[in-house]
């Protein structure tokens, strides 16, 4: 099974975070995540936008530690990093989702 890379929960910081859910479409991406609180299969995002563009996006957040991504066989399913997150920022994807 192939594996993509991830930072380690003491490598993320608040910036890289606040930066990568700035844009509209990653912020959707992760209100959609947020709210499922469950990973979901990265074709469940077509309506988004193209595949092209959400792999870029899915790789921005994976790279800010906000996501993870699991690969099994042709799919990738990705999942918030959120039990991590919250340790590290209590509360703050609940005040990003809640406040967008």
């Amino acid at each position: 099974m192939k594996s993509l890379s991830h930072p380690s929960i003491k490598n993320i910081n608040v910036e890289q975070i606040l930066y990568a859910l700035s844009e509209p479409t990653r912020l959707a991406i992760f209100k959609e995540l947020y709210s499922a609180q469950d990973e979901k299969n990265c074709g469940s995002f077509s309506s988004l936008g193209q595949k092209n563009n959400l792999s870029h996006h899915f790789k921005t957040l994976r790279e800010c530690g906000i996501i993870s991504v699991r690969i099994e066989g042709r799919n990738r399913y990705i999942s918030l990093r959120n039990e991590e997150l919250d340790n590290k920022f209590p509360n703050l994807l609940k005040a990003i989702y809640d406040n967008s």
